[in-house]
């Protein structure tokens, strides 16, 4: 008997809890399905001009015979950057360029000139200055491109042939050491 009470006290308990929870349960409003296609024309600009942004973008790609004079003699209107992080570098780099590496290449385009300078120990270049990225074979200074393109850069290029094809052609040796 008293395994019975108990039964019929929690079974009403429980019943006035789910009539509870029936109560407050939120309502949803129904929105008519052609109101929900219907987008601003600014807006669809919008949405147009940062998918062109996001979009997968091939830079212009220099060969070896392109990239030589450039180092031969140097321009302060034109950067060479490797891309490859200090511990490869160490190993040689192209002359004439300068290194940043890709881990902090995005963070050190939102620098200012100056905070730019102290931290790398050159000038940060212009949005319309020709810019050269390499890494060791290609891949990174793809993706270096790409990040500069993103940040406002216009004047960028890829050494595709990087620093395996440099060291290839010059015989093998050291490089510069910058």
């Amino acid at each position: 008997m008293l395994r019975t009470a108990l039964f019929n006290t929690t079974r009403c308990s429980a019943r006035s809890t789910l009539l509870a929870r029936q109560a407050v349960r939120p309502t949803y409003q129904v929105f008519a399905r052609y109101q929900s296609s219907k987008a601003d024309d600014a807006l669809k600009a919008a949405r147009k001009a940062k998918d062109k942004l996001q979009k997968d973008w091939q830079g212009p790609v220099l060969t070896y015979e392109q990239v030589k004079p450039k180092t031969l003699s140097p321009s302060a209107d034109a950067y060479l950057i490797d891309v490859r992080e200090p511990d490869e570098v160490m190993q040689g780099s192209i002359p004439s360029s300068v290194n940043l590496p890709l881990s902090v290449l995005a963070n050190s385009f939102h620098l200012t000139p100056q905070a730019f300078k102290a931290q790398h120990g050159f000038e940060k270049p212009g949005k319309q200055q020709e810019v050269v990225f390499y890494c060791r074979s290609g891949m990174r200074s793809a993706s270096a491109c790409d990040i500069a393109r993103r940040n406002g850069y216009e004047n960028i290029f890829n050494y595709e042939g990087s620093w395996l094809e440099w060291t290839s052609r010059e015989g093998g040796g050291k490089g510069s050491t910058a």
